[in-house]
């Protein structure tokens, strides 16, 4: 009777284990001191982890040309923040390649010495942000929840997370973590010629946005600072180009007689992207046979 016990207890134990591997973990905190930079990633049981990243792209602010303006504007903000002054959450719109990313990454080698720490977090994961941000509330550090490419169609439950967390919950706002996105929409959603029919005019002439418009600019809204990127002049894409072919050991004379073909490459690209620019001093290298 007691073997039948001992082995039933066994059985019923194996079962609870089983159980357990599929059940919701709570997330743990990954080795603090092996990376500056993670990702967090949900695996297929539904479990999430801090991925360390290991080899980040190197990255400095003088090495983005041309957003002087932009650059201006983010590098302070975190500096604030990593002298633990008041400052804001970041929303990064504009034209696509040029330099949104890149100046995120940027910041965080310029302030990593400073204990800036940056965890990628992707579009499909934004409802585990208040689980992120309760394993990295207790930390010394300072913290940027990094969201690119961010974009939302109708009824997304990231949206409600991220907006909740922005700015919508009872609890303060944690003052080690700041939420950084890049996006190539403003308000982060789709918008329709039909919206502007819910608009409404006053009898002298005001004009109020409809309920569908309100809800669509209240996410963006709620990121302190807007910073707009635009497309590049041809002038502004060739120094970004010289800029790149220089990085990657290319003499100056070399540099002048590269433009001919960086324009070649812009037209047939249809863009002159600082990405574009980027390609095209990799390409050129490549064939020159150049040594990185």
């Amino acid at each position: 009777m007691n073997e039948q016990f001992e082995r039933l207890l066994v059985r019923a134990e194996q079962l609870l284990a089983r159980i357990e591997s599929v059940l919701p973990q709570p997330l743990g905190a990954p080795d603090w001191e092996g990376a500056i930079a993670w990702r967090y990633r949900k695996r297929s049981s539904g479990h999430g982890a801090l991925e360390p990243v290991r080899l980040l792209a190197p990255m400095r602010l003088d090495d983005l040309k041309e957003i002087d303006l932009q650059k201006g504007k983010i590098d302070r903000n975190t500096q604030q923040f990593v002298e633990g002054k008041p400052a804001n959450n970041v929303l990064l719109t504009g034209a696509r390649g040029t330099g949104k990313s890149s100046l995120i990454k940027a910041c965080l080698h310029a302030y990593a010495p400073q204990g800036l720490r940056l965890i990628e977090v992707d579009k499909a994961d934004l409802t585990d942000l208040p689980d992120i941000i309760e394993v990295v509330a207790a930390r010394s550090e300072k913290f940027i929840i990094y969201c690119d490419d961010l974009s939302f169609e109708e009824g997304e439950a990231g949206y409600k997370a991220l907006k909740s967390i922005l700015d919508g919950t009872i609890a303060a706002a944690t003052p080690n973590v700041l939420i950084y996105a890049t996006s190539n929409r403003r308000h982060l959603l789709p918008e329709y010629m039909k919206e502007n029919l819910t608009y409404t005019h006053t009898d002298d002439g005001e004009v109020h946005p409809g309920e569908v418009v309100e809800e669509k600019i209240s996410l963006s809204e709620r990121f302190g600072l807007w910073v707009s990127f635009y497309p590049f002049t041809q002038d502004e894409y060739l120094t970004i180009v010289a800029q790149w072919l220089t990085a990657l050991g290319v003499s100056s004379v070399d540099v002048d007689a590269a433009r001919p073909d960086a324009l070649v490459w812009a037209l047939e690209r249809g863009s002159r992207s600082g990405r574009v620019a980027y390609q095209f001093a990799r390409d050129y290298v490549g064939r020159q046979g150049v040594s990185a």
